[in-house]
């Protein structure tokens, strides 16, 4: 089944509904929407050496073009390569070749640093700017009706990096959205055309595919017109619409329930915040609860199993006299509907209740494996489970509690940085012998990276240019916010480097 039916189906009930609006504008109702899905599909497959199951890419600030493209690559028969908006042009490059993207569509904020990649990439024949005649010459064809597609070919390759090596694309198919579909009608909330979906998160992560259980029972999607997420913003939009639902990453809902004009907020609008992506502190989470009240919905996943491994449902954040309460908080709830979750050994074995191992999962959600990469998707998919590197412990009552996230993995403002990634970039300076990256706690982002490092023969080296080697590689968010120079790293009898001893430093 072709994921893009499901907008088919809305567009046919509901035509005159709103679809998609940019703060309070509005852009497309269905009848529209589907009609620009159906033509830009057909400009997609017109375009010189395009055929069915080739990649597009999506390097695009949150607008209403990028419902557009995602929608028209599955309407056509094509896979949608989301991008973060934010990585360094070194990064798209990489996701690019490795996807194998025929075309690369871009806003205007990113188009000219991503066009010279068509000299560079084989593959690559063109960037499109989104918000120039030459995207808009791309409807100027008939509709294209809509393609017929296996289950299990792929509609969402997501690039998520690893604690080492490059970017992993994880292979989702039509089948595991679908699956994904259906699960958020299951646990979450059955949605109407009288809903809506505020997206402030990048469409680029978790916060695009939220959008598909909307679209399909034709809700409205709402842009801030920031483009991203702004408290103040969120605060005003409530004044605007009903029936509101939207993601935050933790350090997002604190700004939202601190911000001096949250009292001023119309909260009978707000229908459900999701959270996740990085920890949830308890006290944080009573604030929130105490501010908004019962509108909150913790949600775990990965990219390889996208919104669909655990959750902690509304009704449960409410105290309701058991003396878990607090304990339930801490945790990242209960398997979804029809997700099964278990905690192993190094072996793969299941550990006794409340002791801790790795998550394991398994669910018709889950990706088929990472883009390419027979190896590191053998590592993570075994038996019909996958191994999420995450460690924790699940209770006799079944509520999983996260003690570590994979291996090191840094996640500031719900970005996530890994350190493999900024060392490698950093050991490029001549002068540097060794280097740690490690995350500290700070109370705006959730973390900050620091960046412990070994200069080689005790040479000085100057902070700026280390700072001008990442932003050389690397994403600027990604860059250390501090570097402190020491004579050696910690380490074990086998060379490993202590980071738990670099942390605690932090303390």
């Amino acid at each position: 089944m072709n994921i893009a039916r499901f907008l088919a189906a809305s567009a046919r009930s509901f035509p005159d509904r709103p679809a998609i609006s940019v703060g309070s504008e509005p852009y497309a109702n269905y009848a529209r929407f589907f009609d620009r899905v159906t033509r830009l599909a057909a400009g997609f497959r017109a375009l010189p050496r395009m055929k069915p199951g080739d990649r597009i890419g999506l390097a695009m600030k949150n607008c209403p073009q990028y419902f557009e493209a995602m929608y028209a690559a599955w309407h056509a028969g094509l896979c949608a390569v989301p991008i973060n908006a934010k990585l360094h042009p070194r990064e798209f490059a990489y996701i690019l070749e490795n996807s194998g993207a025929r075309v690369c569509l871009a806003t205007a904020d990113l188009a000219e640093a991503l066009t010279p990649l068509v000299d560079e990439i084989q593959t690559l024949d063109r960037v499109i700017c989104v918000e120039n005649r030459d995207y808009e010459a791309l409807f100027s064809g008939g509709p294209l009706d809509l393609q017929t597609v296996e289950r299990e070919d792929p509609a969402w390759l997501f690039y998520t990096s690893g604690t080492t090596g490059k970017p992993k694309g994880a292979t989702l198919t039509h089948r595991a959205l679908s699956a994904m579909v259906f699960r958020y009608y299951a646990d979450i909330d059955y949605l109407t055309e009288a809903d809506c979906m505020l997206h402030g998160a990048p469409l680029s992560h978790g916060g695009g595919l939220y959008a598909i259980p909307h679209i399909a029972k034709a809700s409205h999607q709402i842009i801030p017109a920031s483009q991203g997420f702004d408290p103040g913003e969120v605060i005003e939009l409530t004044s605007i619409y009903d029936n509101l639902t939207f993601f935050t990453a933790p350090t997002m809902l604190t700004r939202l329930v601190t911000h001096p004009r949250i009292g001023s907020a119309r909260l009978d609008a707000i229908r459900t915040i999701f959270y996740g992506g990085a920890p949830m502190y308890v006290e944080d989470l009573k604030r929130a609860l105490e501010t908004i009240g019962p509108r909150l919905l913790q949600a775990y996943g990965q990219g390889e199993m996208p919104n669909t491994i655990t959750y902690l449902p509304k009704r449960m954040h409410l105290h309701d006299g058991n003396p878990k309460y607090e304990e339930r908080l801490a945790s990242v709830g209960i398997p979804r509907t029809g997700v099964e979750v278990r905690i192993v050994d190094p072996g793969g074995h299941d550990v006794p209740t409340g002791e801790i191992g790795e998550v394991a999962a398994r669910s018709d959600v889950c990706m088929t494996g990472y883009w390419n990469n027979p190896s590191a998707s053998a590592q993570a998919l075994r038996d019909g489970w996958l191994f999420t590197g995450d460690l924790g412990t699940m209770s006799e009552d079944g509520f999983l509690t996260l003690k570590d996230r994979s291996k090191d993995l840094i996640i500031s403002g719900g970005s996530n940085i890994y350190p493999r990634e900024v060392e490698e970039v950093l050991l490029l300076h001549p002068r540097v012998l060794e280097v740690s990256i490690i995350g500290r706690k700070h109370e705006d982002w959730g973390e900050e990276v620091v960046a412990y490092v070994v200069s080689r023969d005790g040479a000085k080296i100057d902070k700026s240019e280390l700072d001008q080697v990442c932003l050389d590689h690397i994403a600027r968010f990604k860059r250390p916010k501090e570097y402190i120079f020491i004579e050696a790293l910690p380490k074990n009898n086998y060379g490993k480097v202590l980071k738990t001893e670099l942390r605690s430093r932090q303390d």
